[in-house]
């Protein structure tokens, strides 16, 4: 398996959160042409209290957010709006972590008026976008993860969520 989950939150226990996952970083890597079997990433199915926690340790933020990464190692595009090089396999298998809290992701889902199930998918493809040195900080490279994302999802059967935002 490509996900190995530890699960902190028993509330997520009751959702298909180990076949989401794996379908979401599954399909996020065979997009890219990476090999699913030649990588590993570690998922913490948590709740808001940890992963504030995690968020201010690791971001100098103090509150809760819906999903964070921990990329293995440094990557990206050093040109905006460019695809970042991807990682070498056979080299090591580690992508990183990523970390998911209940709460803020269930409420997201009530607020947007969408299935949970699609907004975990949805985090879980963004997080491993993340793994692979995708970033939305500088508005072009925003543009190419979305539409990344959005491609990603479709093939998941989840409409593209950004424009559910639009709206």
């Amino acid at each position: 398996m490509l996900t190995e989950l530890v699960i902190e939150d028993d509330r997520w226990t009751d959702m298909r959160l180990p076949v989401l996952a794996e379908a979401a970083a599954v399909a996020t890597l065979g997009h890219l042409g990476l090999d699913p079997a030649d990588w590993a990433i570690g998922i913490l199915a948590c709740d808001d209290a940890r992963i504030g926690v995690l968020n201010e340790e690791f971001r100098g933020k103090p509150n809760p957010t819906n999903v964070l990464s921990w990329p293995s190692e440094a990557r990206g595009s050093i040109t905006p709006g460019m695809h970042p090089d991807l990682p070498v396999s056979g080299l090591d298998p580690e992508l990183g972590d990523v970390a998911i809290a209940f709460e803020t992701c269930s409420r997201e889902a009530k607020d947007a008026g969408i299935l949970i199930d699609d907004h975990v998918s949805h985090l879980i493809v963004h997080a491993v976008l993340h793994l692979l040195g995708y970033d939305h900080i500088r508005d072009a490279d925003a543009t190419v993860m979305e539409a990344t994302e959005i491609e990603i999802l479709g093939k998941l059967g989840v409409s593209d969520p950004y424009c559910a935002i639009a709206e």
